[in-house]
Order: structure tokens, then sequence, then C-alpha cells
């Protein structure tokens, strides 16, 4: 059911883009699998919304949106609803539970950075929380809380970015150290009709179990993800260029005489699309690129266009290289690159006729992505003609 009651700005802030049906049934599919018995356990949502995760007779849902609980009380379905704040004052008395009841934590709990740009001017980064549960971003406090439930497991919906970006990955602390993922689905955050078409995010249908040695960073790059639509790949099958280069302003090491170029700060790939590449002015923003490091910021200029070539599922990745053809095509990138960038024409030091250089780069492109090069448009769901989705 779509929210009918909050305002943009609420919207914004709540983290409330409600799931459609058919996205809650995988969740239960993924538990069905893994939890053969589940319905011994509580079926607990501690964003629940309108109450649509909430299957079965034995089942919890709360929420702080008290207008969202009193519609799911109306549409029934849930034995149980609170209204409060569920990040703060954290533990099973909240919700009437024993420390043996067997719990399953299932939701779509708000995944807002109240510090991040974009939106910023309508957002609160205000929400109480228990300090041991506080992060910048409300999804990841969520997950913290799960780990002071002592929830049994956990089937929940999250940015992937939360596991394949390491400073997200280890921001989770005790989940990450007490949990661990087994099994998994990826959606495009297009699925949810609120959200952005224009620029999708990979999400995570993702499944955790109760473990004792947790879950490392180089579990999740060895994870073996997999898309609704079948693709399958892991983080550690394409290299970074954060290997290579330096993503962020770099002004306290580099000096304004080595500076040959100005690149502007570098995220991940859905960053990239937003955002300028070789930039005129310095500001603080700047990275400083050296004669030495210009064939890769060429290689990250080109990169940008051919975006639209790479599955939304990569979006919150960094820029991939395959490293060794790089090193024999690098003058090729550059050459490619100050086509648009008259300033880095002097420093074309290969003088040969570069006339294929973009069918070159092209067969580059198809050569790394493989089967995940995009070869027809993106649509909501994915790829639309031949390609990856």
């Amino acid at each position: 059911m779509e929210q009918q009651h909050l305002t943009h700005k609420d919207t914004v802030n709540y983290g409330s883009f409600y799931t459609p049906e058919r996205l809650v049934g995988i969740v239960y599919e993924l538990i069905t699998k893994k939890v053969p018995d589940f319905a011994k356990y509580t079926i607990l949502d501690t964003s629940c919304g309108y109450g649509g995760f909430l299957r079965g007779e034995n089942t919890i849902g709360a929420d702080i949106d008290k207008n969202a609980v009193k519609t799911a009380m109306a549409n029934g379905g849930a034995k149980t609803y609170f209204i409060q704040n569920s990040l703060l004052h954290i533990s099973r008395t909240q919700y009437n539970l024993g420390k043996d009841s067997k719990i399953i934590i299932v939701g779509n709990p708000p995944y807002n950075d109240t510090t991040s740009m974009i939106r910023n001017n309508i957002k609160r980064a205000d929400f109480e929380r228990d300090a041991d549960v506080f992060s910048r971003d409300l999804g990841i406090s969520f997950l913290l809380s799960y780990d002071k439930l002592q929830a049994d497991y956990v089937c929940i919906l999250h940015p992937l970015s939360y596991l394949i970006k390491k400073a997200n990955f280890e921001s989770l602390g005790a989940f990450r150290k007490n949990y661990k993922l087994t099994d998994s689905v990826i959606i495009s955050s297009a699925e949810f009709s609120a959200t952005s078409k224009s620029t999708c995010f990979p999400i995570i249908i993702a499944f955790y179990e109760k473990n004792i040695f947790g879950m490392d960073y180089n579990y999740i790059l060895n994870y073996k993800f997999e898309t609704n639509d079948g693709k399958k790949f892991s983080m550690n099958q394409f290299e970074s260029i954060g290997k290579y280069i330096t993503k962020y302003p770099n002004q306290k090491n580099v000096s304004r005489e080595e500076a040959v170029a100005f690149f502007y700060t570098m995220r991940d790939i859905n960053a990239l699309k937003r955002t300028a590449t070789f930039i005129d002015v310095e500001n603080y923003n700047t990275i400083r690129v050296t004669k030495e490091t210009l064939a890769f910021y060429c290689y990250v200029d080109i990169f940008k266009k051919y975006i639209s070539h790479i599955p939304y599922y990569f979006g919150n990745s960094d820029c991939f290289i395959n490293i060794e053809p790089f090193y024999d095509l690098q003058g090729t990138f550059l050459f490619e690159s100050a086509r648009k960038h008259q300033k880095l024409k002097p420093y074309i030091s290969d003088t040969k006729n570069y006339n294929d250089s973009r069918i070159i780069i092209n067969n580059y492109f198809r050569d790394m992505l493989g089967e995940h090069y995009v070869q027809g448009r993106q649509t909501r769901r994915g790829i639309e003609g031949n390609g990856a989705g």
C-alpha cells in the first residue's frame, strides 16, 4: 500500500517509501527457505508503516508515525502494534517479549543519510536514538538496534552500499560482528514508485542469521550477490580505481606547482553521473592531478561517458578499472579525454594516429564488464534489450 498521509518533507525525514507487495513476497520466500519452522517465531517490524510486512498470527509492528500505525490497525493483520520511537530505549520489553522469545525481524527500515547534501534543506538530523545505535544514517541505526534486540534472524531491505562501501560496513559495528549475510536478492530502487528513476541505486533484500563469528569485509567482497533477474556478481571480480589514485581533495599532499589539471571529488558511480570531472578553477572539492596520474583521471572522465552501459546494481560501487589493458591504452584514454578538455592536449606525448580510439575504448569496456555490459536502455526495473539488468 502506498503511503497516503505524509508530506514530501516528512516522507524524506521518515524515509517512508512503502514496499510493493511483490518485494514483501521475496522476503517471505527467503525466510521460508532459510527457516522452515518460522511460524514458531515472532515476526517483528520496528518500522512497520501500514503493516505490509506483517504476516501470520504471531506478529508485532511498531512505528514512530502514529497515523501509519492507526492505518495498520484499521487494516488488521498484526497481533500487536506500538506507536513509539524504536531507536530509543531499545529492549525486548518494549514489545512485551521475553529473553527466550524467538524473533525474526522483517521490514524496510528508513535509510536516510541525515548529513548528505541531497535534499539537505528539508532533512532533520535530530532523531532521538540510543547512543550505541547512533549513526548519521537511520538505516544503520536500525540494523544496530536489531543486534540489541538479539533477533535470531533478520530479513530486511536496505541499500547495498551499507555492505559494499567499507566505511559503511565498519559502521555496522556490533551487527556485523554478530550476524552473517547468508542469502539475498538485489533489486533496483526504481521498484519504489516515489523514488528517482534517473539515478537508480541497488537495494538488497538481505537475510541475516545470528552467528558468533559474524562477518568481515573480506566476506562481503567475496560474497556472490544475485539480482532478481538472475545476474550474479561479487565485488572482488573488479578492480577499484581507488587503488591507483586519490578520490578526494589532496591539497595537503600535492603542491599547486605539481598540478597539471584539477578534478572534482569522486564518490561512486552514481555520484559521477551528477558531478563534473575536470574543472578549470580550484575549489575545496578539488583533486590536484599530477602528470604521473593524469591518464588515470582521463580514464575516469571517459568512464563517465560509459555509465549508461553500467547496470544499476553497480551504482554505489567505485569506478572499475582493468589495470593491465589500461596500461597499454592509457595514451588512448588521454587522447579521447583531450577531445573535450583542450587544456590536456599538451600532455599527449604519443603522436600516433588515434582514429580508432573510440572503438578501442568501447571494446575495453565491453571486455571489462562482460555479461554486465548494458546494451539496451535502462528502464524502471532494469535493462530493456540485450545486456544486464
